[in-house]
């Protein structure tokens, strides 16, 4: 039967073997070589003429993070307390964009935000602009969203917000009730029952759904150079164009997605060890 089950492994361990095992080990070697393939590490000594797209990229991946945490949570757990309909109709509202391609939705967030957008136009009708011009003596014919790193956090919350939603709430709703009913038998409130019980019962969906929409926020091109408008480059844009741009360098490239997986990596193994510890606590 062991035999048997091996087998059926077989294809997984080949397909993880030929498109991440080996990808990532090319990654290593062109980081550390240079264009004859021999031994450098210069590829990653340049690394300090990129520290404000590093410092860029990692901040606005954190705070976009935070506000899907602190969107997500709140949703997910309501969710969770209502009944099976609400349920089914919030789950479908929430999946309802992840149906429709990811770039398309990134140009439905640029025709919001754009200069004579939607949103500027809204603005323009309800006679905001003409009420600002004419109480503070400026000349405001539109916001300017697009080429902001505002900008660039909404599309990131827009298109990862189901992926923090989603762990968590599949965490509260399996919580155990009968350890909600002890603690409210125990003279616990219901701040207290969420702060005490709550809480750190759903921190694994919490790591989970962090991790979900930090790593792709962090590495991501499209959104940054859709929403940004190739002002506000971010390290996708930055490796994209090692590859694909006129400053061809795979070698560079490979070297700055290398530091950019350690740090994830790091990241992750940081939370992870985290949340262990608090899953510890509670349970002493």
């Amino acid at each position: 039967m062991k035999n048997n089950r091996s087998f059926l492994a077989i294809p997984y361990v080949v397909w993880m073997a030929l498109f991440v095992v080996a990808p990532i080990i090319m990654v290593v070697i062109y980081s550390f070589t240079t264009a004859d393939f021999s031994f450098t590490t210069d590829n990653f000594t340049r690394m300090g003429t990129f520290a404000v797209i590093f410092t860029r990229s990692f901040k606005l991946a954190i705070i976009a993070t935070l506000i899907c945490l602190l969107v997500g949570y709140p949703l997910a757990y309501a969710m969770a307390r209502e009944g099976k309909e609400f349920q089914r109709v919030a789950m479908l509202l929430i999946m309802l964009p992840m149906w429709v391609n990811f770039l398309l939705r990134t140009y439905a967030t640029m025709s919001i935000l754009e200069n004579n957008g939607i949103l500027n136009q809204l603005f323009s009708a309800i006679g905001l602009f003409d009420f600002l011009n004419n109480t503070m003596g400026t000349d405001i014919q539109y916001f300017r969203m697009i080429g902001t790193q505002g900008a660039v956090v909404l599309g990131m919350v827009y298109n990862y917000l189901p992926f923090m939603i989603l762990p968590i709430y599949s965490v509260i709703i399996k919580l155990d009730q009968s350890l909600l009913e002890a603690a409210r038998d125990l003279g616990a409130n219901s701040l207290g029952v969420f702060r005490k019980v709550i809480f750190p019962l759903s921190l694994p969906g919490i790591l989970s759904g962090v991790t979900m929409v930090f790593v792709p926020s962090v590495s991501t091109f499209a959104i940054s150079r859709l929403l940004g408008g190739g002002i506000q480059m971010m390290l996708g844009d930055l490796i994209e164009q090692q590859f694909l741009g006129g400053a061809y360098n795979p070698h560079l490239g490979s070297a700055i997605a290398l530091v950019m997986m350690i740090i994830v990596v790091v990241c992750m193994w940081v939370m992870n060890h985290f949340g262990e510890g608090e899953e510890q606590a509670v349970m002493l």
